[in-house]
């Protein structure tokens, strides 16, 4: 059996590579990656390590071959080619190589979310059924590194800002979910989808749950979407990436991140990380 995982110099995918090295022979694993020479300065040398390119689909095809299970990491949106047009190269390039089961990372429910971050993961695992390939969508909540900047500034003494009222977020740490990734695409029979998440949480929740572990004492201050967007404008953000930043806060305020699961422990087969030594894992 031949394991491969794209997207391997990313912080989940070297932590997937990392846990897969733990579960099977490295002979059988092959890592896809945009930077070869990089990943084969990361990886041990005995893990084969192939061109990944999502735009490139001859590429892909080629580097594909003789992959019985794909691990395959959602790319990021803005680059020249659409994020599903990059997707849609990676998923026809398994087809034509023959892989015969894909697990992809997606979005929470994204059979039904409608917002701007779900529309790509729906569209990719539609076309993934489309295709006819075996699959398990691993749908991720949120990763808690994607709060750093607010947990950072809030223990040095600076404001813990939000705007996401009581919106919940399922927290977990990105390395879980990569461990939880790993574990499906290894089972003999896994489910068609997994809501991933840790346990759901407000942003007021997890500034106390930061309070307990924080080096200095803070404000924790609810601002509206408006002034949060002002204020992320007046931190040196682009005006472009203050509002995707304030958007996430909006779908957020709108429960698009509340989650009831236990599949993310369930596969790992123990309990998540508790939250206070997540927010030390972090801030370290």
């Amino acid at each position: 059996m031949k394991y491969a995982i794209t997207m391997v110099t990313g912080k989940f995918g070297k932590a997937a590579i990392n846990y897969l090295m733990n579960l099977v022979d490295h002979k059988d694993i092959i890592a896809l990656a945009r930077n070869v020479d990089k990943a084969k300065e990361e990886l041990p040398e005995d893990i084969e390590v192939r061109p990944g390119d999502y735009t490139n689909k001859d590429q892909l095809v080629e580097s594909l071959k003789d992959v019985d299970k794909l691990l395959f990491i959602s790319s990021q949106p803005g680059g020249e080619v659409s994020r599903l047009q990059q997707h849609k190269n990676v998923v026809t390039a398994a087809k034509k190589a023959d892989v015969k089961y894909i697990a992809y990372t997606s979005f929470p429910h994204a059979d039904k979310a409608d917002n701007f971050l779900s529309k790509d993961h729906t569209a990719t695992e539609l076309y993934i059924k489309e295709m006819g390939i075996d699959r398990s969508f691993l749908r991720n909540n949120w990763y808690l590194e994607n709060e750093l900047a607010t947990l950072k500034a809030a223990n040095n003494g600076g404001t813990f800002v939000y705007a996401a009222g009581n919106g919940k977020v399922g927290w977990a740490l990105e390395k879980e979910y990569a461990e939880g990734a790993v574990k499906v695409l290894t089972m003999d029979k896994p489910k068609e989808i997994y809501e991933f998440a840790g346990q759901s949480r407000s942003y007021a929740e997890l500034a106390n749950a930061l309070k307990k572990v924080a080096a200095n004492d803070f404000v924790v201050k609810e601002v509206s979407l408006d002034e949060y967007e002002e204020g992320m404008q007046k931190a040196n953000l682009p005006a472009a990436v203050a509002k995707v930043v304030t958007d996430i806060q909006a779908l957020i305020k709108d429960g698009e991140l509340k989650e009831n699961t236990n599949d993310l422990p369930d596969v790992l087969g123990h309990p998540l990380t508790s939250i206070e030594d997540a927010l030390r894992e972090v801030l370290q």
